[in-house]
């Protein structure tokens, strides 16, 4: 067992100097800007606050003990519930994978508001599920049997997807302890790693490679982010086991192509790699290598620049379909060519998420505003979009073409971005503030409150952004404080103006940069932010005269139940673009003889609708 073990981490290169050590490892000082936690933002009342609501009442009306019914009936324990339907059905493969969603998803509600339902379900789940592990006695917790990663390390297919799974429930367990202490919980965690190092122990270095190379469509061995969670458990644990096999899952075949800034994207299932990158990021964190952070941001370039839509959501047809999912949807194509790739099925919810966790990871780094703009380019058309407004359900995709509908999943379904999205619109709260320790950054202008014990300070946000051009902030300290509030102006934000106390502030207002604001602050202090919306298009990269509308940080969508053509140049589309008067979030566009109408994206519910038009003159 101990040779077969060594084999692994000198297969890997994982015997790197100045990474071991006791407990919690120490940050290699890597994080330039971190986000407050999810217990210092509150989000205040607005439409944005109404969508988290929304969020809860569904994960409220999830029964607990259906979502424990595999779990229990595969370590053989009574279950009289009725079994969930949908991915979570008996004897679906994926089945479990929810209940980890779940499990994180009430963590950061927990964590935001303490001793309630969420805190108390989850503290129940959690205490039920080490039933379910002790009753197997080998570390082993899932809703389906162990046989499936037989099958995997034989066959390499042939079964669902097991590791994807497992990374939800380790995600879900570690969160409970990161965000509410729960000791039991992270006991569960080091047992269900010590399961998996077991089993990889066991396997080659070529076998491990084996099961790590997926590059066709739709693969079933996809291992979801074990890499990123194991990363983050070793970050806390410092235990050099669970750095070795966290880089099992760093598959060499994807990574090396990145490091060397080389797009080898085509032909790729989408949400399979976008997991492992973040789980590079992760590395990088706790570790300080400086190969993980080239690995996550040429990735992060080469999606923007040729494979991401217009609101950076990404996925789509494969190159070569070879399977019917394949044709439409889930895939990368090829760099650069996405004007003909607008099937109903592009921009997977889980895909967008994953996104914008990376931006994020990249975002903390550099603090660079490029990250920013397109952290909220994201958060409002791309995130916000994939969830009813009046019911709360959410889509698997997100379609940019014309006509397209929104197609709501069941609250039944259970499908992979039913879970990450439960998980999406628990945190809304998060991403808006950022610190160094001394300052303030404000990254998204969204009514909340920022609570900064450790300074005794706050910040209260209010305003109508984005619908209403105006961010308002309120300081409140207990005795005059001296730091920096750092407010976001995206590129899109020429002619924003900025007032403090009434006073307008005579410092340039850059767009894409921080706009500092250094003084000794004073209890109730104001600041107001003043944005100057304007139309702009934006084109797909292989096609000039197919784009997209935006107005100000929001993008449009036609109401329309036909394709949207257009007729003379992009100048004189722009010029014909208008707000409607007395609807300040409706919009007008005459083109020759025809009238259209635009909302927001994220506004468009039941409706048809399309986002990209085309100028066709001939």
């Amino acid at each position: 067992m101990k040779k077969r073990i060594l084999s692994v981490l000198i297969g890997f290169g994982l015997c790197q100097s100045g990474v071991w050590g006791n407990g919690k490892v120490e940050s290699p000082s890597v994080v330039e800007l971190r986000p407050f936690s999810g217990k210092e933002v509150e989000l205040e009342a607005s439409w944005i606050k109404q969508r988290e609501d929304l969020d809860v009442a569904y994960l409220q009306s999830v029964e607990a003990d259906r979502l424990l019914h595999n779990f229990r009936v595969t370590a053989g324990l009574p279950s009289l519930a009725k079994p969930l339907e949908g991915w979570e059905s008996p004897g679906v493969g994926l089945r479990g994978h929810f209940t980890g969603h779940y499990l994180s998803a009430l963590s950061v509600l927990a964590e935001r508001y303490g001793d309630g339902w969420a805190s108390q379900r989850l503290e129940y789940m959690v205490d039920e599920l080490y039933k379910c592990q002790q009753a197997h006695g080998n570390g082993y917790l899932s809703a389906f049997p162990e046989k499936d990663f037989e099958t995997l390390e034989t066959r390499f297919t042939g079964v669902w997807a097991p590791y994807y799974t497992l990374h939800k429930i380790l995600q879900g367990l570690l969160d409970a302890y990161v965000k509410t202490g729960n000791r039991k919980a992270y006991g569960m965690v080091e047992a269900l790693a010590g399961y998996v190092e077991g089993r990889m122990s066991k396997l080659s270095p070529e076998r491990i490679e084996r099961m790590m190379y997926t590059v066709e469509a739709n693969p079933q061995n996809e291992a979801g982010a074990m890499n990123e969670v194991l990363y983050e458990l070793y970050g806390i644990s410092g235990n050099p086991k669970h750095l070795a096999l966290a880089a099992c899952f760093d598959p060499a075949w994807f990574l090396e192509p990145l490091v060397r800034n080389e797009d080898i994207l085509a032909g790729l299932h989408a949400n399979t790699h976008i997991v492992l990158v973040n789980g590079f990021a992760r590395r990088y964190e706790v570790t300080g290598e400086e190969k993980y952070k080239k690995a996550a941001m040429h990735f992060w370039d080469i999606l923007r620049r040729g494979h991401a839509y217009v609101n950076g959501t990404s996925s789509g047809p494969r190159p070569v379909a070879v399977t019917p999912t394949s044709l439409t949807a889930e895939h990368w194509g090829e760099p650069g060519h996405l004007c003909n790739t607008l099937t109903r099925e592009i921009a997977e919810s889980c895909v967008t998420h994953n996104t914008q966790k990376l931006s994020a990871y990249l975002f903390g780094w550099t603090g660079d505003p490029c990250y920013a703009d397109a952290y909220m380019n994201m958060f409002y058309n791309g995130v916000l979009p994939v969830q009813s407004r009046s019911t709360g359900a959410y889509v698997y995709h997100l379609p940019l073409g014309s006509p397209r509908n929104k197609k709501y999943l069941k609250e039944n379904d259970f499908f992979c971005c039913s879970g990450s999205c439960i998980e999406a619109f628990a945190e809304l709260n998060s991403g808006i503030y950022y610190h160094d320790g001394s300052d303030v950054y404000v990254n998204l202008y969204v009514p909340s409150k920022l609570h900064w014990a450790s300074k005794k300070v706050a910040l209260e946000q209010t305003g109508g952004f984005p619908l209403q051009p105006v961010a308002d902030f309120t300081v409140s300290v207990r005795r005059p404080a001296g730091f920096a509030l750092n407010l976001f102006i995206p590129a899109w934000a020429e002619g924003t103006e900025v007032h403090v106390n009434g006073e307008k502030q005579g410092v340039p207002v850059r767009p894409s940069s921080f706009l500092k604001l250094s003084r000794r602050w004073e209890d109730g202090d104001r600041v107001r932010v003043d944005f100057r919306y304007a139309f702009r298009l934006q084109s797909m990269p292989d096609k000039e005269n197919m784009f997209a509308v935006f107005y100000g940080p929001m993008l449009l969508a036609f109401e329309t139940r036909s394709e949207v053509i257009l007729k003379g140049s992009k100048d004189e589309v722009l010029q014909g673009l208008s707000v409607v008067e007395g609807e300040p979030n409706r919009f007008v566009l005459r083109n020759g003889v025809n009238e259209f109408r635009l909302r927001p994206l994220f506004d468009v519910d039941q409706e048809s609708y399309g986002v990209y038009a085309t100028i066709r003159n001939y």
